[in-house]
């Protein structure tokens, strides 16, 4: 086994790997947030222009990084699951985890091509203007924000059972396995 595929003997992901899984997380979190109150905020005002903004910039950040987390783990194994999991947890984890990388990219480019479609173009941080792939089209508008809407949905529920099997594994079956993504748990 050569050292890029190599993780830690402890079991634990590397540290790049956690780094990135918490700060895709805590951004996940924020945006969503972000999207759900803007979304109640009536008319055009300030405060709700200033949200979508921040939504965007938030959203090309996950992009961003899942690249690199998708590369990171492209090149780094995941540490091995305990061999007494069942085998259809195992598989559930690796469909889970497969969805999850898949949404933090899908979510991102579908909110994207919603703005352009809107004609609304995005200036990452309010200084590098994106490019913009497609036109202001009015009903493929209204798809690109159904299908955002429908990802970040679907993503809810995928992160849900994530968090419930992590917990399920550390308080029933007591396999140490949410320590290998939490540095602080033994």
């Amino acid at each position: 086994m050569n050292d890029i595929s190599r993780h830690t003997d402890t079991g634990r992901y590397h540290s790049a790997a956690i780094a990135l899984h918490w700060l895709i997380a805590v951004l996940i979190v924020g945006g969503f947030y972000l999207g759900w109150i803007m979304t109640d905020i009536p008319g055009f005002t300030p405060t709700k222009l200033k949200y979508f903004s921040w939504h965007k910039w938030i959203g090309v950040t996950v992009l961003m990084l899942a690249v690199a987390r998708v590369l990171w783990r492209a090149t780094h194994r995941a540490p091995a699951l305990d061999s007494a999991t069942p085998a259809w947890q195992k598989a559930a984890a690796h469909v889970v985890h497969g969805l999850l990388y898949l949404l933090m990219l899908a979510i991102p480019v579908s909110g994207y091509l919603y703005s352009s479609a809107a004609g609304i173009q995005v200036v990452y941080l309010g200084i590098v203007p994106l490019p913009t792939f497609i036109g202001p089209d009015p009903a493929l508008k209204a798809t690109l924000r159904t299908v955002h809407v429908l990802l970040n949905y679907t993503l809810l529920a995928l992160v849900a059972m994530h968090v419930l099997a992590a917990l399920k594994h550390q308080f029933v079956d007591r396999d140490g396995l949410l320590a290998r993504m939490i540095p602080f748990l033994k």
